[in-house]
């Protein structure tokens, strides 16, 4: 009986910290590629080389680097700041064409997971 009740608690003890930690919905790969292709992301962006812009690999390495996260990745991209392309010019940033904090997080994210 001593050991049922223990493992009724060790469950109900288990169940009650899982609910109070974040659940992270997976990346949405197909929707953050529409999204990206919506706003000509693709134009300046590939996900493994460069061209006008860096590749999508060689930013989430320069973000991991520098301990960047999804909300500096969804600033830049809302925000037009001035970018200095492959070629040393510079420009300011398309902004993305969407207010939904879901589409941003999500574009984010799968940005920052190539």
């Amino acid at each position: 009986m001593k050991a049922k009740t223990t493992l009724l608690l060790t469950g109900s003890l288990f169940l009650a910290l899982a609910g109070l930690t974040p659940a992270h919905a997976a990346v949405d790969e197909a929707a953050a590629q529409a999204l990206a292709k919506k706003n000509d992301c693709f134009k300046c962006h590939a996900v493994d080389k460069n061209k006008k812009g860096p590749s999508y690999k060689k930013i989430a390495a320069k973000y991991k680097e520098k301990k960047l996260g999804e909300k500096d990745a969804i600033k830049q991209m809302t925000t037009s700041p001035k970018v200095k392309l492959e070629d040393g010019s510079e420009e300011d940033h398309k902004n993305i064409d969407t207010k939904d904090p879901a589409e941003l997080s999500n574009l984010a994210q799968w940005i920052l997971s190539r």
